[in-house]
């Protein structure tokens, strides 16, 4: 038995993109491949990494450049095809193998890109996700840990870069080395049934709340419930008024909503499908916190800004009366 420890990093479309308005890559297009091979005795083996040329999202988000490192024309003189990267990987990895990353969106988001070139997806199978296992042998916690927490939390100082498919790998692979991988794998569903239904992502500081919400029709409904009947003050109970959502990629959103006791609060929710309904995760936050400061940041950033009129050549100034 061999373990592949996977990450990858992707580009996303801009708002209002042709890519993001096709609904192309709807959680972003990769660009990056990094993996390491943890054998069976826990000892950290070969490594792997590849650039990938984007080809519906040509254009670099900037924000991923500037938080992977990764140019547009590094992409142009060192990327190959996403089929060839896949086929290269796939040969890399070998046979019997299982897949391990940290966190749940790394496998949504190769699968995504599978079937956008029709490529099979069924060989990306056993799939764990590796903060599943952390947090059923060490303290038991619900919610997902962040790689640089789980790092600190083991003592295990960091040597590569982060947000670098390779490093991020590199490192996880270090955690799953202390890990009992063979009795994680076998009570992985346990683990799962412990991990509270959709909180798909590290909670940032200054969270307070956490509920998960069920049998939705549809995404408006689902956010009009948030915003209104189910927006309350976590002190008081009593109805908030909510602020703008902010969109965030897999399906998240963010407002900031207010009771006039106890002041602020920001709301991050993500909507999932489940069976015929939406299933919305929230998270409810102090209006002090990082994440609130973040979204306020955001909605000034997202408000359109005036443009003035350019007066036509032939229009004369008017001049105010004597």
């Amino acid at each position: 038995m061999q373990y592949i420890i996977l990450d990858m990093e992707w580009n996303q479309a801009w708002p209002g993109s042709s890519a993001a308005r096709q609904g192309i890559a709807p959680h972003g297009e990769i660009i990056q491949i990094g993996a390491v091979r943890l054998l069976a005795d826990r000892t950290v083996a070969d490594e792997f990494q590849i650039l990938v040329r984007p080809k519906f999202i040509r254009k670099l988000n900037k924000r991923v450049s500037k938080l992977t490192g990764i140019q547009e024309a590094q992409l142009k003189a060192e990327g190959v095809s996403f089929p060839e990267a896949v086929g290269r990987f796939r040969s890399w990895c070998g046979e019997d193998c299982t897949f391990l990353t940290w966190g749940f969106d790394d496998v949504t988001v190769l699968r995504e890109n599978l079937a956008l070139h029709d490529l099979p997806a069924d060989w990306v199978l056993p799939w764990y996700n590796a903060q599943m296992i952390f947090n059923a042998q060490t303290d038991g916690a619900t919610n997902q840990r962040a790689l640089k927490t789980a790092l600190e939390l083991l003592r295990i100082v960091p040597t590569r870069p982060a947000h670098d498919a390779l490093g991020d790998a590199y490192h996880t692979a270090l955690i799953c080395a202390r890990l009992d991988l063979e009795r994680g794998v076998a009570e992985y569903r346990r683990a799962m049934e412990a991990h509270e239904n959709g909180f798909h992502g590290a909670e940032l500081p200054g969270c307070i709340a956490r509920r998960v919400y069920r049998g939705y029709a549809d995404k408006r409904a689902a956010m009009g419930a948030m915003a209104g009947a189910e927006n309350l003050c976590p002190h008081c109970e009593k109805p908030m008024k909510a602020g703008e959502w902010i969109s965030q990629p897999g399906r998240r959103y963010m407002n900031l909503s207010t009771c006039d006791d106890h002041g602020n609060f920001l709301v991050r929710i993500r909507l999932q499908q489940d069976g015929d309904g939406i299933r919305v995760s929230k998270l409810l936050y102090e209006g002090t916190s990082e994440a609130a400061k973040a979204y306020e940041k955001a909605a000034a950033s997202a408000r359109p800004r005036r443009r003035h009129r350019r007066r036509k050549k032939s229009e004369a100034p008017v001049k105010p009366e004597p």
